[in-house]
């Protein structure tokens, strides 16, 4: 009996094994037809079976998410999300999940690993491109008033769809109560959508609400919807109604459809066709037409999208036929949801996306048109219209100042619901400066750090402290000069950076303000570069400081818009001789490399420009180097032209030049005063031009940069002739200038 009774409970058990397999199994399949209503609860029977594995909590975890239950999504995403099962996308759910229960600190926290394990996803590199996201959406400031409409129910109702003189509103809502068969959409066990028409009051609330017949209205959804610019046609969104098999795809699905009709002088739909896009493996929805009335814009998952739903658009031939269904691309869509378009008369696109950083859920984002027609610049529509839950299907009336949206945010009527708004603040895509402060050896961030903006009067027009990322942001205003000066940080010196919002392109809406800050130190280096005629701070100089005894590379950076570097000189001290060479380099301008010894004598920062001239020199094509860098004339023995010893200091003096700035290309030219016969002086000049042009070629690189030339007489600097019997009144000093050699630029 014994044996017996084990063997029944082995059997018993095996049941019981497989009856567990089999309920995952019908949860899983409900899953992938995305009946999340009708998974969750086969799962959670599961829990505490031997099929209770991570993965299982995280399809539960998803089916709350997308059933909209963020407190239990967070509850089951918390207790798998550091297993081995987890996935990229269980850490951006858990994230979002978060962020809608008002929790975005630790939402940050779930991106940020997100964005480590995703790293080329647009969803995290949004995020962490946009680390201050919610205090930039906040500094846009209030653009709409709203008010929640009447016409709300306890349930879902969304999507108010103006008609074009604006008297009628569409919306989509699950209010319809069965009377003798129940269906049910098994995504969340709530009624399928139908479309209602009303009428608009003077006040804005909605009257007279009515349902479609049933020739629009079918037993499964009805969605988003647009008329065309002249009232004509509908284009509307519904679920797959095809006979038999035809309206699943090959998971189960029945997925979406675009639609559209004629509207006749009653407003009746007539003459319903489906459009050329659609097909049973994908959805397509969500319409929205031009003003010109020659392109549709809509959703789909088609395949060779960037993930999930993305924006497509397709023009309207004049025969009422389409051209080729194009993807908006990258600007537009992420791996998230980008749905619900709509396009104002001015071209303006507003869009719903989850993938684009946002306060929660679904965001309504606006994507600007450039002056040539062009979509610009993307900004979040921000609050009051966004929230931290789902705000979405965002539609303007031709007044381009009123329209509509919806959301599901706590204090509305039910699940989601109408909101009616008033544009109060035109929109403008606001110009920043964004400040980093860091380390300038270690690129350490350093939070805490007192940044002030000063406008050109001197004004302290903003202030902020870094936040824990080293950051801040000032909004300012195109074509002006500012200051970002930087304090507060303990053992760091005080700087000051110059920035300028002038002649910035049109879609730039962010400039850099970065600061390096230097520790204070026991010493440190400082050199101001700046242009010899000007004396103005030089940009983009190339500075490069080497330690002469040890080779070492101490600085090799361009100089920022005021001209100087500062880099603290480690491991020296008192009595110490310093000894560096110091190389500048700007397109335009002549290579400079100089020496600097200095001996330490006190602690400090020293200022190598007060001890050293680091002036650079624009050059020019046709310039004489003669001009700009100290040499002495160069004599040769009366009647030859052999380099004596003073002529081959000032001929160095060259060749420094032109090894420091290897792309220059030189012409000597020999000149000599009017005495003596043309032929003889002519010879004599070439012969003294050709012999100092040699003497350099033998130590320079790429000897062929120079050439040597004769002029003799024929190009006097004073004019005082003396051929024949006309006698010269110049005096000698005249004569000398006469007597010259030029090192004139041919090429840099």
């Amino acid at each position: 009996m014994k044996k017996q009774y084990l063997v029944f409970c082995y059997i018993i058990l095996a049941f019981s094994s497989l009856g567990q397999v089999g309920k995952l199994k019908k949860a899983d399949a409900y899953y992938e037809k995305l009946s999340y209503a009708y998974a969750v609860g086969l799962y959670e029977d599961l829990i505490g079976s031997e099929v209770a594995t991570p993965v299982l909590f995280s399809k539960i975890a998803s089916c709350y998410y997308y059933m909209g239950n963020m407190e239990k999504a967070e509850t089951n995403f918390k207790s798998m999300i550091q297993t081995d099962a987890a996935v990229k996308e269980d850490y951006f759910l858990y994230a979002q999940a978060l962020k809608q229960n008002g929790k975005y600190t630790e939402s940050d926290v779930w991106m940020t690993k997100f964005n480590q394990l995703a790293s080329s996803d647009h969803r995290g590199v949004s995020f962490i491109s946009n680390s201050s996201y919610l205090q930039n959406i906040e500094n846009q400031g209030i653009h709409f008033e709203i008010k929640n409409l009447n016409c709300n129910s306890a349930v879902a109702d969304f999507g108010a769809y103006p008609s074009v003189d604006g008297n009628l509103l569409y919306f989509l809502s699950s209010r319809r109560k069965p009377i003798i068969i129940q269906y049910e959409w098994s995504w969340n066990q709530t009624q399928f959508l139908d479309v209602y028409k009303s009428t608009v009051a003077p006040n804005g609330e909605v009257e007279n609400i009515s349902l479609l017949n049933k020739r629009v209205n079918s037993r499964f959804h009805e969605g988003p919807l647009c008329f065309s610019p002249d009232g004509k046609r509908v284009y509307y969104t519904r679920n797959n109604i095809s006979k038999g098999n035809q309206k699943k795809d090959q998971k189960g699905i029945q997925n979406l459809q675009l639609f559209r009709a004629t509207v006749d002088s009653l407003g009746n739909w007539n003459d319903e066709e489906v459009l050329a896009f659609n097909s049973k493996e994908y959805s397509v929805g969500h319409p929205t037409i031009s003003a010109d009335g020659k392109t549709l814009y809509f959703v789909s998952d088609m395949p060779g999208g960037f993930g999930g739903a993305d924006l497509y658009k397709a023009d309207i031939n004049g025969d009422g036929t389409f051209g080729k269904a194009e993807n908006l691309g990258a600007k537009f869509n992420t791996e998230g949801q980008e749905m619900f378009p709509w396009i104002n008369s001015k071209g303006e696109l507003f869009f719903a996306s989850n993938g684009h950083i946002g306060l929660g859920g679904l965001d309504v984002f606006i994507m600007s048109v450039s002056k040539n027609g062009s979509f610009d610049k993307l900004l979040n529509v921000g609050l009051p219209v966004n929230s931290q839950h789902d705000d979405f299907a965002f539609t303007m009336n031709s007044d381009n100042i009123t329209g509509y949206f919806s959301s599901n945010r706590t204090g509305g009527k039910g699940d989601d619901d109408i909101y009616s708004y008033v544009l109060t603040k035109p929109f403008q895509q606001q110009l920043v400066v964004k400040s980093i402060v860091k380390d300038e050896t270690t690129g350490e961030i350093l939070p805490g750090a007192t940044v002030k903006l000063v406008n050109s009067k001197g004004e302290v027009i903003a202030s902020a402290i870094t936040d824990e990322f080293g950051g801040v942001q000032f909004d300012v205003e195109p074509g002006e000069e500012y200051t970002i000066a930087v304090s507060g940080v303990d053992k760091y010196n005080v700087k000051q950076l110059a920035v300028s919002t002038k002649n910035l392109d049109s879609d730039i809406t962010q400039v850099n303000g970065n600061v390096s800050l230097v520790k204070e130190a026991s010493f440190s280096l400082y050199c101001l570069v700046t242009d010899a005629k000007s004396n103005l701070p030089l940009e983009d100089v190339k500075i490069t400081i080497t330690n002469s005894v040890t080779q070492n590379e101490f600085i090799n950076r361009l100089t920022p818009k005021t001209g100087d570097v500062e880099k603290e000189i480690p491991d020296v001290a008192i009595n110490d001789q310093l000894s560096y060479t110091i190389r500048l380099e700007k397109q335009g301008y002549l290579t400079k490399v100089v020496t600097f010894n200095y001996q330490l004598v006190q602690t400090g920062k020293i200022n190598v420009h007060e001890t050293l001239d680091l002036t650079m020199d624009k050059v020019d094509v046709g310039l004489d180097l003669t001009t700009i860098i100290d040499i002495n004339p160069i004599y040769f023995d009366l009647g030859k032209f052999t380099i004596r010893a003073d002529a081959a200091i000032e001929l160095d003096k060259i060749v420094k030049v032109m090894n420091e700035n290897p792309g220059m290309q030189i012409e000597l030219g020999s000149h000599t005063d009017c005495r003596g016969s043309i032929a003889s002086n002519e010879k004599l000049s070439d012969n003294r031009a050709k012999a100092s042009a040699d003497y350099i070629k033998q130590r320079i690189s790429n000897p062929e940069r120079i050439n040597g030339k004769g002029f003799g007489e024929s190009r006097l600097k004073v004019d005082c002739p003396c051929e024949g019997s006309v006698k010269s009144t110049c005096s000698e000093d005249e004569h000398q200038q006469n007597r010259r050699t030029e090192f004139v630029i041919l090429k840099m």
